[in-house]
Protein backbone atom coordinates (compact mmCIF):
# COMPACT_ATOMS: atom_id res chain seq x y z
CA UNK A 1 0.00 0.00 0.00
CA UNK A 2 2.25 2.76 -1.27
CA UNK A 3 1.79 6.31 -2.50
CA UNK A 4 3.85 9.01 -4.16
CA UNK A 5 3.74 11.46 -1.27
CA UNK A 6 7.33 12.49 -1.82
CA UNK A 7 6.12 14.44 -4.84
CA UNK A 8 3.17 16.01 -3.07
CA UNK A 9 2.33 19.01 -0.95
CA UNK A 10 2.19 18.55 2.84
CA UNK A 11 -1.59 18.46 2.89
CA UNK A 12 -3.32 17.31 -0.31
CA UNK A 13 -6.71 18.15 1.15
CA UNK A 14 -5.85 21.73 2.06
CA UNK A 15 -8.67 23.95 0.76
CA UNK A 16 -6.07 26.56 -0.11
CA UNK A 17 -4.49 24.13 -2.57
CA UNK A 18 -5.30 23.77 -6.28
CA UNK A 19 -8.93 23.41 -7.20
CA UNK A 20 -8.32 20.39 -9.43
CA UNK A 21 -6.45 17.72 -7.45
CA UNK A 22 -3.56 15.99 -9.19
CA UNK A 23 -3.51 12.22 -9.70
CA UNK A 24 -0.90 11.99 -6.94
CA UNK A 25 -3.19 13.89 -4.55
CA UNK A 26 -6.10 11.60 -5.42
CA UNK A 27 -3.86 8.60 -4.80
CA UNK A 28 -2.85 10.03 -1.41
CA UNK A 29 -6.44 10.53 -0.33
CA UNK A 30 -7.29 6.99 -1.36
CA UNK A 31 -4.28 5.62 0.50
CA UNK A 32 -5.08 7.65 3.63
CA UNK A 33 -8.64 6.35 3.68
CA UNK A 34 -7.48 2.80 2.98
CA UNK A 35 -4.88 2.80 5.76
CA UNK A 36 -7.50 4.16 8.19
CA UNK A 37 -10.11 1.55 7.27
CA UNK A 38 -7.55 -1.22 6.81
CA UNK A 39 -7.23 -2.36 10.48
CA UNK A 40 -11.01 -2.62 10.79
CA UNK A 41 -11.25 -4.51 7.51
CA UNK A 42 -8.51 -6.96 8.52
CA UNK A 43 -10.03 -7.41 11.98
CA UNK A 44 -13.40 -8.25 10.44
CA UNK A 45 -11.71 -10.70 8.08
CA UNK A 46 -10.02 -12.38 11.03
CA UNK A 47 -13.30 -12.68 12.92
CA UNK A 48 -14.94 -14.16 9.83
CA UNK A 49 -12.13 -16.69 9.47
CA UNK A 50 -12.50 -17.61 13.14
CA UNK A 51 -16.30 -17.95 13.13
CA UNK A 52 -16.64 -19.64 9.74
CA UNK A 53 -13.37 -21.49 9.09
CA UNK A 54 -15.05 -23.91 6.70
CA UNK A 55 -15.72 -21.03 4.31
CA UNK A 56 -11.99 -20.71 3.67
CA UNK A 57 -11.12 -24.41 3.72
CA UNK A 58 -8.31 -25.14 1.30
CA UNK A 59 -7.61 -21.45 0.84
CA UNK A 60 -4.02 -21.81 2.03
CA UNK A 61 -2.90 -22.77 -1.47
CA UNK A 62 -4.10 -19.40 -2.77
CA UNK A 63 -2.17 -17.31 -0.23
CA UNK A 64 1.06 -16.99 -2.29
CA UNK A 65 -0.95 -15.86 -5.32
CA UNK A 66 -2.89 -13.35 -3.23
CA UNK A 67 0.39 -11.98 -1.87
CA UNK A 68 1.61 -11.72 -5.45
CA UNK A 69 -1.34 -9.41 -6.16
CA UNK A 70 -0.33 -7.17 -3.25
CA UNK A 71 3.28 -7.02 -4.38
CA UNK A 72 2.25 -6.35 -7.99
CA UNK A 73 0.26 -3.35 -6.73
CA UNK A 74 3.35 -2.20 -4.85
CA UNK A 75 5.46 -2.50 -8.01
CA UNK A 76 2.93 -0.55 -10.05
CA UNK A 77 3.17 2.37 -7.61
CA UNK A 78 6.98 2.50 -7.77
CA UNK A 79 8.75 5.16 -9.81
CA UNK A 80 12.41 5.85 -10.74
CA UNK A 81 12.32 8.52 -8.03
CA UNK A 82 12.14 5.75 -5.41
CA UNK A 83 15.48 4.37 -6.56
CA UNK A 84 17.09 7.78 -7.07
CA UNK A 85 16.31 8.51 -3.44
CA UNK A 86 18.65 5.68 -2.45
CA UNK A 87 21.54 7.27 -4.35
CA UNK A 88 20.84 10.69 -2.86
CA UNK A 89 21.01 9.51 0.76
CA UNK A 90 22.80 6.14 0.84
CA UNK A 91 23.85 6.53 4.49
CA UNK A 92 20.32 7.08 5.78
CA UNK A 93 18.87 4.30 3.61
CA UNK A 94 21.64 1.89 4.66
CA UNK A 95 21.00 2.72 8.31
CA UNK A 96 17.27 2.06 7.87
CA UNK A 97 17.94 -1.22 6.10
CA UNK A 98 20.41 -2.47 8.71
CA UNK A 99 18.17 -1.35 11.59
CA UNK A 100 15.21 -3.14 10.03
CA UNK A 101 16.98 -6.44 9.45
CA UNK A 102 18.85 -6.38 12.76
CA UNK A 103 16.30 -5.06 15.24
CA UNK A 104 13.16 -6.90 14.12
CA UNK A 105 14.65 -10.40 13.67
CA UNK A 106 16.55 -10.00 16.94
CA UNK A 107 13.46 -8.76 18.76
CA UNK A 108 11.43 -11.64 17.34
CA UNK A 109 13.92 -14.12 18.78
CA UNK A 110 14.07 -12.31 22.14
CA UNK A 111 10.29 -12.12 22.47
CA UNK A 112 9.84 -15.78 21.52
CA UNK A 113 12.53 -16.78 24.03
CA UNK A 114 11.30 -14.51 26.84
CA UNK A 115 7.69 -15.70 26.52
CA UNK A 116 8.77 -19.33 26.08
CA UNK A 117 6.55 -19.65 23.02
CA UNK A 118 5.78 -23.09 21.57
CA UNK A 119 7.98 -23.93 18.56
CA UNK A 120 5.35 -23.18 15.90
CA UNK A 121 4.48 -19.78 17.37
CA UNK A 122 8.12 -18.94 18.08
CA UNK A 123 9.06 -19.64 14.46
CA UNK A 124 6.11 -17.54 13.31
CA UNK A 125 7.12 -14.54 15.43
CA UNK A 126 10.72 -14.76 14.22
CA UNK A 127 9.59 -15.06 10.60
CA UNK A 128 7.56 -11.86 10.97
CA UNK A 129 10.71 -10.13 12.20
CA UNK A 130 12.72 -11.38 9.23
CA UNK A 131 10.21 -10.03 6.67
CA UNK A 132 10.80 -6.77 4.74
CA UNK A 133 9.11 -3.46 5.57
CA UNK A 134 5.33 -3.30 5.69
CA UNK A 135 3.39 -2.21 2.62
CA UNK A 136 1.67 0.63 4.54
CA UNK A 137 4.76 2.02 6.25
CA UNK A 138 5.23 4.99 3.92
CA UNK A 139 1.56 5.98 4.19
CA UNK A 140 1.78 5.96 7.99
CA UNK A 141 5.03 7.94 7.76
CA UNK A 142 3.17 10.54 5.71
CA UNK A 143 0.39 10.75 8.30
CA UNK A 144 3.05 11.24 11.01
CA UNK A 145 4.61 14.13 9.03
CA UNK A 146 7.76 12.08 8.62
CA UNK A 147 10.30 11.85 5.81
CA UNK A 148 8.29 9.97 3.18
CA UNK A 149 11.09 9.94 0.60
CA UNK A 150 13.36 8.11 3.06
CA UNK A 151 10.52 5.77 4.04
CA UNK A 152 9.84 4.82 0.42
CA UNK A 153 13.56 4.28 -0.30
CA UNK A 154 14.07 2.00 2.71
CA UNK A 155 10.88 0.04 1.97
CA UNK A 156 11.89 -0.39 -1.67
CA UNK A 157 15.38 -1.66 -0.86
CA UNK A 158 14.20 -3.94 1.97
CA UNK A 159 11.71 -5.56 -0.42
CA UNK A 160 14.27 -6.00 -3.21
CA UNK A 161 16.86 -7.63 -0.93
CA UNK A 162 14.32 -9.82 0.92
CA UNK A 163 15.11 -12.98 -1.13
CA UNK A 164 18.74 -12.70 -0.03
CA UNK A 165 18.16 -11.69 3.60
CA UNK A 166 14.91 -13.20 4.91
CA UNK A 167 15.69 -16.93 4.37
CA UNK A 168 19.15 -17.00 6.01
CA UNK A 169 17.94 -14.90 8.94
CA UNK A 170 15.00 -17.25 9.42
CA UNK A 171 17.31 -20.25 9.27
CA UNK A 172 19.69 -18.69 11.78
CA UNK A 173 17.08 -17.63 14.34
CA UNK A 174 14.15 -20.01 13.83
CA UNK A 175 16.13 -23.11 12.91
CA UNK A 176 16.39 -24.09 16.56
CA UNK A 177 12.59 -24.28 16.77
CA UNK A 178 11.64 -25.86 13.42
CA UNK A 179 13.42 -27.16 10.30
CA UNK A 180 13.91 -24.32 7.80
CA UNK A 181 14.44 -24.94 4.08
CA UNK A 182 16.17 -21.66 3.24
CA UNK A 183 16.68 -22.55 -0.42
CA UNK A 184 13.00 -23.23 -0.99
CA UNK A 185 12.14 -20.04 0.87
CA UNK A 186 14.37 -18.02 -1.47
CA UNK A 187 12.47 -19.41 -4.46
CA UNK A 188 9.11 -18.63 -2.85
CA UNK A 189 10.09 -15.03 -2.10
CA UNK A 190 11.35 -14.57 -5.64
CA UNK A 191 8.05 -15.86 -7.02
CA UNK A 192 5.69 -14.07 -4.63
CA UNK A 193 7.57 -10.82 -4.02
CA UNK A 194 10.32 -9.89 -6.44
CA UNK A 195 8.76 -11.09 -9.71
CA UNK A 196 5.37 -9.43 -9.07
CA UNK A 197 7.12 -6.19 -8.06
CA UNK A 198 9.20 -6.24 -11.24
CA UNK A 199 6.08 -6.99 -13.28
CA UNK A 200 4.38 -3.99 -11.69
CA UNK A 201 7.34 -1.80 -12.54
CA UNK A 202 7.19 -2.91 -16.19
CA UNK A 203 3.46 -2.21 -16.37
CA UNK A 204 4.06 1.25 -14.87
CA UNK A 205 6.66 1.98 -17.56
CA UNK A 206 4.68 0.75 -20.58
CA UNK A 207 1.19 1.86 -19.53
CA UNK A 208 1.80 4.90 -17.34
CA UNK A 209 -1.40 6.73 -18.30
CA UNK A 210 -3.62 3.75 -17.53
CA UNK A 211 -1.76 3.13 -14.28
CA UNK A 212 -2.14 6.77 -13.21
CA UNK A 213 -5.90 6.45 -13.51
CA UNK A 214 -5.89 3.25 -11.45
CA UNK A 215 -3.58 4.48 -8.66
CA UNK A 216 -6.36 5.59 -6.26
CA UNK A 217 -7.86 2.09 -6.41
CA UNK A 218 -4.65 0.17 -5.71
CA UNK A 219 -4.52 0.77 -1.91
CA UNK A 220 -8.03 -0.66 -1.63
CA UNK A 221 -7.15 -3.67 -3.76
CA UNK A 222 -4.11 -4.31 -1.56
CA UNK A 223 -6.15 -3.90 1.63
CA UNK A 224 -8.88 -6.28 0.46
CA UNK A 225 -6.35 -8.87 -0.67
CA UNK A 226 -4.46 -8.77 2.64
CA UNK A 227 -7.79 -9.10 4.46
CA UNK A 228 -8.52 -12.29 2.52
CA UNK A 229 -5.05 -13.61 3.39
CA UNK A 230 -5.73 -12.96 7.09
CA UNK A 231 -9.12 -14.70 6.89
CA UNK A 232 -7.52 -17.77 5.31
CA UNK A 233 -4.68 -17.87 7.84
CA UNK A 234 -7.00 -17.46 10.84
CA UNK A 235 -9.37 -20.11 9.48
CA UNK A 236 -6.48 -22.54 9.18
CA UNK A 237 -5.65 -22.22 12.87
CA UNK A 238 -9.08 -21.40 14.30
CA UNK A 239 -8.97 -24.18 16.91
CA UNK A 240 -5.60 -23.08 18.26
CA UNK A 241 -6.50 -19.39 18.48
CA UNK A 242 -8.77 -19.85 21.48
CA UNK A 243 -5.90 -21.10 23.61
CA UNK A 244 -3.05 -19.09 22.10
CA UNK A 245 -4.65 -15.74 21.21
CA UNK A 246 -3.63 -13.87 24.38
CA UNK A 247 -0.04 -15.10 24.22
CA UNK A 248 0.29 -14.28 20.52
CA UNK A 249 -1.20 -10.83 21.06
CA UNK A 250 1.31 -10.10 23.82
CA UNK A 251 4.18 -11.24 21.62
CA UNK A 252 3.01 -9.10 18.70
CA UNK A 253 2.49 -5.97 20.80
CA UNK A 254 5.96 -6.30 22.35
CA UNK A 255 7.61 -7.04 19.00
CA UNK A 256 5.97 -4.15 17.18
CA UNK A 257 6.24 -1.63 20.01
CA UNK A 258 9.91 -2.27 20.64
CA UNK A 259 10.58 -2.10 16.90
CA UNK A 260 8.91 1.29 16.58
CA UNK A 261 10.84 2.62 19.59
CA UNK A 262 14.22 1.27 18.47
CA UNK A 263 13.73 2.52 14.92
CA UNK A 264 12.94 6.01 16.15
CA UNK A 265 15.83 5.87 18.60
CA UNK A 266 18.26 4.81 15.87
CA UNK A 267 17.27 7.81 13.78
CA UNK A 268 17.73 10.20 16.67
CA UNK A 269 21.04 8.63 17.69
CA UNK A 270 22.30 8.99 14.11
CA UNK A 271 21.13 12.63 14.12
CA UNK A 272 18.96 12.19 11.06
CA UNK A 273 16.45 14.74 12.31
CA UNK A 274 12.89 14.38 13.55
CA UNK A 275 11.11 13.67 10.22
CA UNK A 276 13.67 11.01 9.23
CA UNK A 277 13.54 9.47 12.70
CA UNK A 278 9.78 9.10 12.34
CA UNK A 279 10.29 7.37 9.01
CA UNK A 280 12.84 5.04 10.63
CA UNK A 281 10.35 4.12 13.35
CA UNK A 282 7.77 2.86 10.87
CA UNK A 283 10.27 1.25 8.51
CA UNK A 284 11.68 -0.78 11.38
CA UNK A 285 8.48 -1.52 13.31
CA UNK A 286 6.07 -2.31 10.46
CA UNK A 287 6.52 -5.62 8.64
CA UNK A 288 5.28 -7.26 5.45
CA UNK A 289 3.15 -9.61 7.51
CA UNK A 290 1.37 -10.87 4.39
CA UNK A 291 4.68 -12.34 3.20
CA UNK A 292 5.36 -13.77 6.65
CA UNK A 293 1.92 -15.41 6.71
CA UNK A 294 2.44 -16.87 3.25
CA UNK A 295 5.89 -18.26 4.09
CA UNK A 296 4.74 -19.61 7.47
CA UNK A 297 1.79 -21.40 5.86
CA UNK A 298 3.97 -22.89 3.12
CA UNK A 299 7.03 -23.83 5.19
CA UNK A 300 5.75 -24.35 8.74
CA UNK A 301 2.03 -24.61 9.54
CA UNK A 302 -1.16 -22.52 9.76
CA UNK A 303 -0.47 -22.10 13.49
CA UNK A 304 2.94 -20.58 12.72
CA UNK A 305 1.17 -18.07 10.47
CA UNK A 306 -1.00 -16.84 13.36
CA UNK A 307 1.52 -14.23 14.63
CA UNK A 308 1.68 -12.76 11.13
CA UNK A 309 -2.12 -12.53 10.94
CA UNK A 310 -2.29 -10.76 14.31
CA UNK A 311 0.64 -8.53 13.40
CA UNK A 312 -1.14 -7.53 10.18
CA UNK A 313 -3.95 -6.05 12.25
CA UNK A 314 -1.98 -4.67 15.17
CA UNK A 315 0.87 -2.88 13.38
CA UNK A 316 -1.63 -0.84 11.39
CA UNK A 317 -3.53 0.09 14.55
CA UNK A 318 -0.35 0.98 16.45
CA UNK A 319 1.06 2.76 13.40
CA UNK A 320 -2.05 4.89 13.02
CA UNK A 321 -2.02 5.76 16.74
CA UNK A 322 1.71 6.59 16.70
CA UNK A 323 1.26 8.69 13.57
CA UNK A 324 -1.57 10.65 15.17
CA UNK A 325 0.57 11.36 18.25
CA UNK A 326 3.72 12.24 16.29
CA UNK A 327 1.85 14.52 13.90
CA UNK A 328 0.89 16.69 16.89
CA UNK A 329 4.36 16.55 18.43
CA UNK A 330 6.73 19.41 17.70
CA UNK A 331 9.73 18.12 15.75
Amino acid sequence: MRTEQQNASPDPEDPAGPAAPSPAAAEQRGARRAVTVFPVLVLLAGVLGLLAPGTFAGGGEAVPYLLGVVMFCMGVTMTPQDFRGVAKRPWAVALGLVAHYVFMPGLGWLVAHALNLPPQLAAGVILVGCAPSGTASNVVTYLARGDVALSVSVATVSTVVAPLVTPPLTLLLAGAYLPVDAGSMVVDILKTVLLPVLAGLVVRLVASRLVTRALPVLPWLSALTIAVIVAVVVAGSADAIKSAAALVMLAVVLHNGLGLALGYGAGRLARLGEPSSRAMAFEVGMQNSGLAASLATAHFSPLAALPAAVFSVWHNVSGALAAAWLSRKKG
